[in-house]
């Protein structure tokens, strides 16, 4: 009956003690979690995004009618407005933390001259918790464009904010920011991190061809075991102060990078499986928190399949959800999904696309 009437569900086969079986629930359960946090839930944006680049925009009424949570923008005037507001004892308490946490620069340090940008950074990121407290919201966006009345671009501020739970994403993209929460719901109690990312810059050595993930500031310290650094350095873009920064690399293993794409009759999760390793070298010239790693099946048909499926730039970088897990969000969510991983052939994904066109065309 449930296949007469095309009732989308979950099928687990096996014995219920089976290890596999228990896998396949707890990954269903996860996936559970991250659809029911995204009800209801509310996304802020901190000013536009990024100008002329469309794929961190979307159709956000279509989003809140598909996935049940709103996105709104709010004036970088008004996050100024809370900034001010910050005392000098939430802003020594939060300059003491980092002192303790991380290992902070010599610059940074108190009495060097340096340290007053960290204080800043702090008020940063005590105004912009105090505001998504205020207003409810699940996770944020900001851009390097849209910084009116502010110092510095968050940089700290937007990473300890993603390890403590929220979203986030660069350039307004308020999709992205809605997955990276998910996501780490997804992920409650796993080992491992979940982050906003990006791919960065790419190494072309014949043979092993592999991707640098990072972003101007904002990769979440959830993705490594080290401690991180606590630094200042330029920011070429933006034309505000020095922003301060976790600098760090991101543990090795088995990962996957997911993205949501707004395809305009329809949403797409794209996701693709990939294998992080140590870097061969120090990356002294690139002062950011950084991953190294292999895209699935390899580089040249992981890109290719990339592009040709409209991926986004930006990504949720995830090193301990399943394929499955996802899967059964994109099932849950009503939306397509697409793997590029170790079996994926590109004339069949071309196939695969063109079916999948059909398919939603005719079921819309």
């Amino acid at each position: 009956m449930m296949s007469r009437m095309r009732t989308r569900r979950k099928v687990v086969t096996g014995y219920w003690q089976d290890q596999e079986v228990v896998r396949q629930i707890a990954d269903w359960a996860r996936a559970a979690a991250g659809w029911n946090d995204w009800q209801g839930a509310k996304f802020l944006r901190i000013g536009d995004n990024m100008r002329q680049v469309a794929v961190t925009e979307g159709d956000k009424v279509e989003a809140e009618l598909k996935f049940g949570y709103s996105v709104n923008t709010h004036g970088v005037g008004d996050l100024v407005d809370i900034i001010q507001r910050v005392s000098e004892a939430e802003v020594s308490a939060l300059t003491e933390e980092y002192a303790q946490r991380y290992e902070l620069t010599d610059g940074l340090k108190k009495g060097n001259p340096k340290h007053e940008a960290l204080r800043d950074a702090a008020r940063l990121e005590a105004g912009i918790k105090k505001m998504l407290e205020a207003g409810n919201f699940k996770g944020f966006t900001d851009t390097f464009e849209d910084l009116h009345g502010l110092k510095q671009l968050p940089g700290i501020a937007s990473q300890r904010l993603m390890q403590s739970g929220y979203g986030f994403a660069g350039e307004g993209d308020w999709k992205t920011a809605a997955l990276v929460r998910a996501m780490k719901t997804m992920a409650t109690g796993l080992p491992g991190g979940n982050s906003f990312m990006e791919d960065y810059t790419y190494h072309l050595e014949p043979g092993n061809e592999m991707v640098l993930g990072a972003h101007m500031l904002e990769i979440c310290p959830s993705l490594t075991s080290e401690k991180p650094s606590c630094e200042i350095h330029p920011l070429g873009i933006g034309g505000k102060a020095d922003p301060v920064r976790l600098v760090f690399t991101g543990s090795e293993g088995s990962a996957l990078n997911a993205t949501l794409i707004d395809m305009g009759e329809r949403f797409r999760m794209l996701v693709n499986t990939v294998e992080a390793v140590k870097p061969p070298a120090t990356i002294p010239k690139l002062p950011v928190a950084r991953v190294l790693w292999k895209p699935l099946p390899d580089m040249k048909s992981a890109c290719t399949a990339w592009i040709l499926a409209g991926g986004a730039h930006h990504t949720c970088y995830s090193q301990n959800l399943s394929v499955q897990c996802l899967e059964d969000f994109a099932e849950m969510a009503g939306i397509e999904f697409v793997l590029i991983g170790k079996n994926t052939d590109i004339y069949q994904l071309k196939n695969l696309l063109r079916w999948n066109d059909l398919y939603y065309k005719l079921n819309s």
